[in-house]
């Protein structure tokens, strides 16, 4: 694949991936694209077919993932989610940096293949300050909470093994963890403005 090297974010829901990626976006216009991943979950209010993801249904997801479609894919609360080759391909032909916002298993999976990014892990300064933002939200379940809570925990822990990421940034303070995400892609947004000019 030519273009930018692409950037796989990783973290937990609640530690703040969405909004340091929506500051980034809005300061470097024009220099981020999103590969818009696949799932089979019911999109949620607002939500757009292919600007958020492409809803599909479990076989047609299936069928993908048997033909090699996908780079990585995982389940999570029983539904499929996953981000196709084509997709990122799409990003990168336009001559952008490609974000793809994975868990830890899509991380894993992604290291197996000849993809090459930027691995950047956002965490929260601690899973009591995660709980709360996840309850402050109000979308979640008891259930589909503790079982978000439990699947960070793991992330978290794994996020501490050498060599997985590049950087893991710990999202205490807003400004702080948005300095730490520009200074390790500086270089590829750089690229990416020279190569518009």
């Amino acid at each position: 694949m030519s273009g930018p090297r692409p950037v796989v974010l990783s973290g937990p829901s609640g530690a703040g991936k969405s909004t340091l990626l929506k500051r980034l976006m809005k300061e470097y216009e024009g220099v981020f694209g999103f590969s818009v991943s696949h799932t089979t979950r019911n999109p949620r209010p607002g939500e757009e077919n292919g600007k958020d993801y492409h809803f599909v249904t479990r076989e047609k997801m299936q069928d993908g993932i048997d033909k090699g479609e996908f780079i990585e894919n995982a389940e999570f609360s029983g539904n499929m989610y996953g981000t196709s080759k084509s997709s990122i391909e799409d990003v990168q032909a336009q001559n952008l940096i490609c974000i793809l916002d994975v868990d830890i298993q899509g991380v894993k999976n992604i290291k197996k293949t000849d993809l090459n990014p930027i691995y950047i892990s956002i965490q929260p300064p601690s899973i009591e300050l995660l709980e709360k933002r996840l309850r402050d939200r109000q979308t979640e379940t008891e259930d589909s909470l503790q079982k978000r809570l439990e699947a960070a925990r793991i992330d978290m822990e794994l996020s501490k093994e050498p060599g997985v990421f590049d950087i893991v940034i710990i999202n205490d303070d807003l400004e702080e963890a948005y300095e730490k995400l520009k200074s390790v892609l500086i270089e590829e947004i750089e690229k990416v403005q020279d190569a518009k000019n």
